[in-house]
């Protein structure tokens, strides 16, 4: 007897029988899968919304650099007053998603007879001429015609996106930025060319 009032084969029946109903008992098997399945699921949720909030953000940037292009491409002329007031354009396109941080460029691109675009004037948010006069500029095939004039608009907007299963970030620094660009080509829609007064 080993003092559990039963012979050897029967406390070793007892013993295994106890492991063979454990390893048989299924209470509380959803609650463990569940926990092994709710942080994929939620990390396949958080990614879904991020991938179809980024891609909303840029249909409207790409909206709001075509809304601009076209606006101007309308105008005899131009100056950088009213080139100043496509930013609240652009804003107003993007709404209700934040603008801080935006920038934009417009730009007049002459085609030459031979087909050769180059800058004839620039503009930035900040007022300035990013590109020089007379440099090339890369313009579609399909909007290459000889002898006319393009209204070429880019925006770029920083965009906030959270990387917390991201290698290296952490509870303090779980949100990073993306920088959203997007550019659009317009033809002139009156005369020969749009000139700007007072751009570069």
């Amino acid at each position: 007897m080993l003092g559990f009032g039963k012979k050897p084969a029967q406390w070793a029946t007892t013993k295994f029988g106890r492991f063979r109903a454990l390893f048989a008992d299924r209470s509380g098997a959803s609650a463990i899968e569940f926990a092994f399945l709710a942080p994929v699921l939620l990390a396949i949720y958080l990614s879904s919304f991020e991938i179809t909030e980024g891609y909303t953000t840029a249909r409207k940037v790409l909206k709001a650099a075509g809304t601009v292009a076209d606006i101007v491409s309308r105008q005899p002329s131009v100056d950088k007053a009213y080139l100043n007031d496509m930013i609240d354009t652009a804003e107003a396109t993007v709404a209700p998603d934040s603008t801080a941080g935006m920038t934009m460029k417009i730009t007049g691109v002459t085609v030459d007879s031979a087909g050769n675009a180059k800058v004839l004037w620039s503009w930035n948010e900040l007022g300035n001429a990013p590109y020089a006069t007379g440099a090339s500029v890369t313009v579609p095939d399909d909007m290459r015609t000889p002898s006319s004039f393009l209204i070429h608009t880019e925006i770029a907007l920083p965009h906030q996106i959270l990387l917390f299963l991201a290698s290296g970030a952490s509870a303090t620094n779980s949100v990073r930025a993306i920088t959203l660009r997007r550019d659009f080509f317009y033809r002139q829609r009156l005369g020969d060319d749009i000139p700007c007064s007072d751009c570069s």
